[in-house]
C-alpha cells in the first residue's frame, strides 16, 4: 500500500493538472480552426501531413514526468511487515549499600556490574533486554529493547542507596515484560529474569510472593549471589556485617525453575536463555520510495526530450 508521509505536497500536482488541461484545450482549439476550411483538398495542400499522433507522445511523457515529480514531493512510502522477536530478558541489579562491601574484589557492586555486562554481550542480539535497579524500591532504568548500548550505559551509571527490595525487583521486572508489545503475536513473550544481589530483603513485598507471581507468569528467575558471610560495609562511619542470604536467592530460583549461581561464569549464564524459545511478532514499518518516483520521472523526462529531438529537432 502506497501512502504519503507529507501529503500536503500533493498540492504541487495542481499546476501540472492545469498544464495538462491547457494542452488538451489547445488541441481541441486547433482542430476547431482546421474544420473552418471547407475545402479539404486545399487544407491538405497548405498543411501537408505532419507528425500526427506522434506530436502528443513527447508532450504526454513530459506531463507524466511532472506528475510523478509532484507525487515524489509528497514522500511516497510503502508499509512493510518486519518480523520482530519478542523474547525478553530482564536484568535486576541490587544497588543497596551492602553491595559496597569489598569481600568480592573490587567490590560486590563492581563485580555485579562486570557480570551483568558480560551477560549483555553474550545475549543473542535478537532478544529484548531491560534493566531494573533495586534498593528501597525497584525502578526500570531501561525498558526492554534490542539496543544493548542503553543497557550497558544503565549498568555503568548505577548508584547505591539504602535498603533491599528483592521482591519488588521481581514484580517490577514482570511489569516490564508485560509491556512488550504483542505485535500480532499471541500470548505473553517468552521471558527470563536475572537477579544479581547479595541477599537479605529489608523492604517491599516478600520474596515468596514474588516467586509465586513469577511462577504463575511462567517467568523463571535466575539469581546470582555476590559476597561472603564475612562481608562488612561502612555505613555512616559504622562497620556493619552484611552476610549473603544465599538461601532466599536459591529458593527464589528453584521455585520459578530458574538457576542459582555463585560467581557465575559466562558459559554458565548461557543456561539462563538456552531453552527460552521464541515468539515472533510483526511490526509495520514505512519504507520511503521517493527515489523510485524521481527515477521514473527522470525516465519520462528523458523520453520526452529524446522523442522531441528525434521528430522535431527541438526540445519540448
Amino acid at each position: 500500500m502506497i501512502r504519503f508521509l507529507e501529503p500536503a505536497w500533493l498540492l504541487a500536482l495542481l499546476p501540472v493538472l492545469v498544464l495538462a488541461g491547457v494542452y488538451v484545450w489547445r488541441q481541441f482549439r486547433r482542430r476547431t480552426y482546421a474544420m473552418r476550411f471547407t475545402n479539404v483538398d486545399l487544407l491538405r495542400t497548405i498543411a501537408p501531413k505532419g507528425l500526427g499522433w506522434r506530436r502528443h507522445v513527447s508532450a504526454t511523457a513530459l506531463l507524466l514526468s511532472l506528475l510523478i515529480l509532484g507525487l515524489a514531493m509528497a514522500r511516497p512510502s510503502v508499509d512493510k511487515k518486519e518480523p520482530l522477536e519478542r523474547a525478553t530478558v530482564m536484568l535486576a541489579i541490587d544497588v543497596s549499600l551492602s553491595m559496597e562491601a569489598d569481600d568480592v574484589q573490587p567490590t560486590r557492586i563492581e563485580a555485579a556490574q562486570e557480570a551483568a555486562k558480560a551477560f549483555v554481550n553474550e545475549l543473542p542480539p535478537s532478544y529484548n533486554l531491560g534493566l531494573v535497579s533495586f534498593a528501597k524500591a525497584a525502578n526500570v532504568l531501561v525498558s526492554p529493547t534490542k539496543d544493548r548500548s542503553q543497557v550497558i550505559a544503565g549498568i555503568d551509571g548505577l548508584t547505591l542507596a539504602e535498603a533491599t527490595a528483592t521482591g519488588e525487583a521481581v514484580f517490577t521486572s514482570l511489569d516490564a515484560i508485560r509491556s512488550v508489545p504483542a505485535d500480532g503475536a499471541n500470548g505473553a513473550p517468552p521471558a527470563r529474569i536475572v537477579l544479581l544481589s547479595d541477599g537479605y530483603r529489608t523492604s517491599g513485598r516478600s520474596i515468596e510472593d514474588a516467586a509465586t507471581a513469577a511462577s504463575e507468569a511462567n517467568v523463571p528467575v535466575s539469581t546470582i549471589a555476590f559476597g561472603t558471610d564475612t562481608g562488612v560495609v561502612d555505613i555512616r562511619g559504622e562497620l556493619k556485617q552484611v552476610p549473603v542470604d544465599r538461601l532466599s536467592l536459591q529458593q527464589l530460583a528453584e521455585k520459578t525453575d530458574g538457576h542459582f549461581y555463585e560467581a557465575a561464569s559466562v558459559s554458565e549464564l548461557r543456561q539462563v536463555y538456552e531453552d527460552m524459545g521464541s515468539s515472533i511478532g510483526h511490526r509495520v514499518e514505512s519504507r520511503e520510495v521517493t527515489q523510485w518516483y524521481a527515477g521514473v520521472a527522470l525516465l519520462f523526462a528523458l523520453a520526452a526530450a529524446s522523442l522531441s529531438l528525434l521528430w522535431t529537432s527541438r526540445l519540448p
